[in-house]
């Protein structure tokens, strides 16, 4: 067999279908592979007739059509079943030949397979994907990780096929070893943040402020249309205006509030607790989304445990009250990220992957789930500062917590009056008064460790380092 393909995808879900046909699209002769044939035969029938591409059988005639040095690109699920892959590939494989893992793994199964790769000559790039299966199909944001010597190999195809901006590609050479897959599980955090805080406006806006779903919709497209402007928001209006077809009623009420997860955000809040990294916000995310999987205790509890009215307008004018929840939104969303980019910034400082978080956020701005103008400011505060400490100390960003945070403190207030849970908005709030104030109550925490524990405590009056323990009456 002639060798002629530039890259091999393997495992063909819609994902991998669509980045494949992305490629295949923009020039490159791509060979595809699946363990079940039909779904290499599905995505040669969406090939159109001017594109290459080569269904293989086996991963021995997918390397075989692979010019050197081969690139096989993996889009299957996270963990046993990547592993199983790469071995069966391992076989008709050469050193110096790249395989790249382009779903969604856990950055400690990267880190290890790019050593024990290493060790055989293989080069293993670790690349986080997001988009989903448009994103995948028309522009996903990429995020590879590994040597850069395999980055400059990929460039060309990745460049071509990744989401276009107003400065270029959204991708880039994240960094070494398994920077690729932390920086899009830090994304996926990130993104349970976001959909938490949009999720606990919708409530407010709904159960409190009585807003009907046309309403809704009107105001989250007027919000689209300012700051707040991202895919997120963009797709929230849309989803309140659609209608369930069997029952006429809006489609969103006909779904069980009963949210799923594949991992990534666990993941992020474990990492983050891994580092002593605060994440609030995004732990938050994860927690509601537990708490809304107990659908039959939260029934049961319904008809037992009583709390305030929901509903009935509070003091003030409904238009000023939804201003309110779009500014607590923003703010919160400003703490969410604060809080991923400082995970990313604390791991990079562990592993020496050498970040560009202003660049991060640069290939975050197409393409990917939580694609924002709001990135864009996150973008120019990381050129205007390398080394900014936190996102909150940028004077835009912390500017705007500053003028808007009587807003964001009236509707978490008017949410615990209602009890209307805000687990997320809350925690923001909780971390934005925790990291600004110079003094916590944790001095106490210390003489309770002290007292209990002789664990020692620092004094006020004393220069930082030095350790004393009291004699508790």
């Amino acid at each position: 067999m002639q060798a002629t393909s530039q890259i091999c995808v393997a495992g063909l879900a819609v994902m991998g279908q669509n980045l494949a046909l992305n490629i295949a699209r923009n020039g490159f002769p791509v060979t595809v592979y699946n363990r079940s044939p039909d779904k290499t035969e599905a995505t040669l029938a969406r090939c159109g007739p001017n594109e290459r591409m080569f269904g293989a059988k086996t991963p021995a005639e997918a390397c075989a059509s692979l010019v050197r040095p081969r690139k096989v690109l993996l889009l299957v699920k996270a963990g046993a079943p990547v592993d199983a892959t790469i071995e069966s590939f391992l076989p008709h494989l050469q050193s110096g030949d790249m395989i790249i893992d382009a779903g969604n793994s856990h950055p400690d199964d990267t880190e290890r397979r790019s050593v024990e790769l290493a060790a055989k000559g293989f080069r293993f790039v670790g690349m986080g994907v997001s988009g989903g299966e448009e994103g995948a199909l028309n522009g996903p944001s990429l995020m590879p990780g590994g040597e850069r010597s395999a980055y400059d190999e990929l460039a060309p195809i990745l460049k071509k096929i990744a989401a276009q901006v107003d400065d270029g590609p959204c991708v880039t050479h994240v960094g070494k070893g398994a920077a690729g897959h932390f920086v899009k599980m830090v994304h996926n955090g990130i993104e349970y943040g976001d959909m938490q805080l949009i999720a606990e406006c919708y409530d407010l806006l709904h159960n409190v402020l009585g807003l009907s779903h046309d309403e809704m919709a009107a105001a989250f497209t007027s919000w689209n249309e300012g700051f707040l402007e991202s895919f997120l928001i963009e797709i929230t209006a849309r989803i309140l205006r659609a209608k369930d077809p069997e029952t006429q009623k809006p489609m969103v009420d006909v779904i069980v509030d009963s949210a799923g997860q594949k991992g990534t955000g666990r993941w992020t809040s474990e990492i983050a607790l891994r580092y002593g990294t605060p994440a609030p916000t995004m732990q938050a995310a994860v927690e509601a989304r537990y708490l809304s999987a107990m659908k039959k205790q939260r029934t049961a509890a319904s008809q037992k445990l009583a709390g305030p009215a929901t509903t009935g307008a509070p003091t003030g004018d409904r238009a000023t009250w939804v201003e309110a929840v779009r500014d607590a939104l923003y703010c919160s969303k400003i703490c969410s990220y604060a809080q991923g980019l400082d995970l990313l910034a604390t791991a990079d400082a562990d592993k020496k992957w050498g970040l560009d978080l202003g660049e991060v956020a640069r290939i975050w701005k197409g393409g990917c789930i939580i694609r924002a103008r709001f990135l864009k400011s996150i973008q120019a505060a990381f050129h205007k500062q390398k080394q900014l400490p936190n996102l909150l100390l940028d004077p835009e960003l912390g500017g705007f917590l500053q003028q808007r945070q009587g807003s964001w403190r009236k509707v978490v207030g008017l949410a615990a009056e209602r009890g209307v849970p805000t687990l997320a908005m809350g925690a923001s709030l909780s971390y934005f008064d925790s990291f600004r104030r110079a003094s916590l109550p944790q001095n106490l925490t210390q003489a309770q460790r002290d007292l209990f524990g002789a664990h020692t405590f620092e004094r006020v009056d004393k220069p930082a380092g030095q350790f004393f323990h009291h004699e508790w009456p």
